[in-house]
């Protein structure tokens, strides 16, 4: 949201009052942190006594609530709106020492300092090992009114006709970091516009816009830095975030109403950062080696029974394609009675059965849900009658006929509505279903009310999270922490806990194949380590070459799924030759899997996407800061897919001996290069003096990984290298390789 005219004046009907110094600052304690600073900061200097009369004053919090993180708060009334912060599982007290000097006061938080200094102008520096990172400085710090007719630009991300749309408020409290020369920003969540946000206004609401929009499933107020650090807005209602845009000087984020807080998080490195951000909020949870295969979906709109499905599964055992997880679209349930948890009898007669024949071929299954009941199920008028329905303000149930007729919502805020939802699922899983496709969740309305109170523009963004615990509950009950999976869409800040989230309805194009990929990485700088997309596009059907070229991308990613809307998305549809190709990269991803399978784990012990963007996986080389085409999958893969009908793509690599790993040509990196690959092939580049775990099998994601494990070395490296093997039950085997002592490729 953009509050000023140029640099000198603000928008007609803005009213901006900013801290303009720090009149004085003592220590205090903060209820859960520990020590704090506390500083008075008026929004004109006082020269006289006089001048402290009819004055506002905002209030500014220094504390911290992990090691290497600093909260600030700023408040102008504390008894006005606040949307609450998110959880933070990883915070503990006493991480912050606060002092007071004649010059300023300092809050330190291991290697990360705050330094507010006594008097005008305001100013409040960061200093990360001693260096300033950033600072909010004259004009910064912000509590702005608005008239009815003020003119500022206010991104709804939504429409405003369904009542979806970010609210207008009449007071916003704004924040200015400064940004550096050849500062560049990263994050804000699944985004799939250029993935450096600098020149962008980011609208963090949750939206079913699709991935060729601004809009963006899973909006994370949560931005990393190349200078070292990054920012969490503690708040899960509308943030608005003008990066570099309305002050091109400084990042700016403000949120509506009284109280605005948000951390600064030590690096220095864009993987620390991260370390810290989902220790503060989360980490990502451990997923069961047998997601990491091939996913084989109905598709949306297709028409399908069980014949249609044992005749896919069947076709893709004869080609030698594995599959490790068969999907149900929505259709598994009868037409306008989502969700009521029930096959469709018309064609699932036999659910029990057809589940036991599924798992007889050694197939887990996913199934599709979201968190409405339509007006024709039978479960709505059981939940109306109970009040495990959102309601109107004036009692009435919500509803509206976007998706379904007569949709509602569930109230996950009610202890009772979250239990008997849950009750569908677990019967569900003891009937023989895997794992949950938990599509939607953005389309969360406002001037509802919840049953436990909360502010309807907080859910907004914060649904999703209620709406997957719910789920991921019953599936972590019923299988256990490590082989509890879903495949969600919608998410904010804590979302990586449950894992895998899908990128959303792309087009079946290059070009959304690359604004996916953008949205992926994006993601991944997010927090998020565990990803997926539709492979071959979701709307409309890919031509050949656009199906073959996104397999081997999506068989490149931590997750692999064929799923699309009005067509199959079995291989032998397009041609002979997606068939060969579909096996090629999946039985390249079976080899793989125990290096993949690793990654994975060291993501739930530190955060680190196993989809890396190359600015994440090479900090301070600035060739790779704006590289969005490609990126690292694991630490030492790097992966270039195609977005060319021609073959051709352009990709950098970074200095050193790099080893193709299908062809094993070993090419000199620091520079950019242009191949042309067939369909078969993909720039697939082995980091200089990497070892790779190699599994002994390609038919199956979940085996024995040191039951014939190869340890594959690559030209370019010096010493000792460890490399960890935890196999699907748990077991851990570290071995040290001496690269110098074996043959390359051993």
């Amino acid at each position: 949201m953009r509050f000023t005219d140029g640099f000198w004046q603000i928008r007609p009907g803005v009213t901006a009052l900013y801290a303009q110094e720090a009149y004085d600052i003592w220590e205090t304690a903060h209820p859960a942190d520990g020590a704090a600073l506390q500083i008075t900061a008026p929004t004109a200097r006082i020269t006289k006594r006089g001048d402290v009369l009819n004055r506002p004053a905002l209030t500014v919090t220094l504390s911290s609530p992990l090691a290497g993180v600093i909260r600030v708060r700023i408040t102008h009334h504390e008894g006005g709106l606040w949307h609450g912060g998110f959880a933070l599982p990883g915070a503990v007290a006493g991480a912050g020492q606060a002092r007071v000097t004649d010059a300023d006061g300092i809050l330190s938080s291991g290697s990360l300092t705050a330094r507010v200094t006594h008097g005008a102008p305001w100013s409040l520096v960061f200093e990360l090992d001693g260096k300033t990172v950033t600072a909010s400085g004259h004009k910064s710090a912000g509590y702005i009114r608005l008239s009815p007719d003020a003119d500022v630009s206010h991104g709804v991300a939504g429409n405003a006709r369904t009542g979806l749309a970010a609210p207008a408020s009449d007071a916003y409290v704004h924040e200015q970091l400064d940004l550096g020369v050849g500062e560049l920003i990263y994050g804000l969540g699944e985004r799939f516009g250029p993935l450096v946000k600098n020149g962008q206004s980011v609208e963090i609401w949750n939206a079913d816009g699709g991935t060729s929009s601004e809009q963006a499933y899973k909006n994370v107020p949560f931005y990393l830095s190349n200078r070292g650090y990054g920012v969490l807005v503690n708040d899960p209602g509308h943030v608005s975030f003008e990066v570099g845009s309305e002050a091109v000087e400084r990042v700016q984020f403000s949120v509506p109403g009284e109280v605005l807080e948000y951390f600064v998080i030590a690096g220095p490195t864009p993987a620390e950062v991260i370390e810290r951000y989902t220790a503060l909020t989360g980490r990502p949870a451990r997923v069961p080696a047998w997601s990491y295969g091939l996913w084989l979906s109905t598709s949306f709109t297709t028409d399908y029974d069980e014949k249609t499905v044992t005749g896919f599964i069947d076709e893709m055992a004869r080609r030698e394609l594995p599959v490790s997880v068969f999907h149900f679209d929505c259709f598994w349930m009868r037409e306008f009675n989502w969700c009521d948890f029930e096959w469709d009898p018309r064609v699932f007669p036999d659910p029990d059965g057809m589940l036991e024949r599924l798992h007889a071929k050694d197939l887990r299954v996913c199934v599709w849900i979201n968190p409405y009941i339509a007006q024709r199920s039978p479960l709505f008028a059981e939940a109306a009658e109970q009040g495990y329905l959102v309601t109107r303000p004036d009692g009435s149930v919500w509803q509206w006929d976007l998706w379904q007729a007569g949709m509602a919502l569930v109230d996950f805020t009610n202890p009772d509505a979250k239990a008997w939802f849950q009750g569908k699922l677990r019967r569900l899983v003891d009937q023989g279903v895997d794992a949950f496709k938990t599509d939607f969740g953005e389309r969360i309305p406002l001037g509802v009310d919840y049953f436990d109170g909360s502010d309807p523009e907080r859910m907004h963004n914060l649904y999703t999270q209620l709406y997957n615990e719910a789920v991921y509950e019953v599936l972590v009950e019923a299988r256990g922490a490590g082989d509890a999976v879903l495949f969600a869409r919608s998410a904010t800040t804590g979302g990586q806990t449950m894992p895998v989230h899908w990128g959303g309805d792309s087009t079946s194009t290059f070009t959304s194949m690359a604004e996916t990929l953008r949205g992926g990485l994006s993601l991944a700088m997010s927090g998020f380590a565990f990803w997926s997309h539709d492979i071959g596009g979701f709307e409309g059907t890919p031509d050949p070459a656009v199906f073959k070229r996104w397999t081997a991308f999506g068989l490149l990613s931590s997750h692999s799924r064929f799923h699309g809307s009005e067509s199959y998305r079995v291989p032998w549809a397009f041609d002979e030759e997606a068939v060969d190709v579909t096996r090629l990269f999946t039985r390249l991803k079976m080899r793989l899997m125990p290096y993949l399978f690793q990654a994975g784990q060291d993501a739930a012990s530190t955060g680190t996407p196993v989809m890396r963007p190359m600015a994440l996986a090479f900090p301070g080389d600035p060739a790779v800061e704006y590289l969005d085409r490609q990126y690292m999958l694991g630490p030492d893969i790097l992966v270039a897919p195609v977005f060319t009908a021609s073959g051709e793509v352009t990709f950098y690599l970074p200095p050193g001996a790099w080893t193709h790993l299908l062809t094993g040509e070993r090419v000199e990196g620091g520079g950019w290069r242009t191949e042309v690959h067939g369909f078969d092939s993909v720039p697939l580049y082995v980091r200089p003096g990497a070892v790779l775990s190699w599994g002994a099998r390609d038919d199956r994601p979940d085996y024995d990984y040191l039951d014939g494990l190869a340890l594959r070395v690559f030209p370019g490296g010096e010493g000792v290298a460890s490399v960890t093997v935890t196999t699907p039950d748990g077991r851990v085997e570290t071995f040290e390789v001496d690269r110098a002592a074996v043959t390359e490729g051993e």
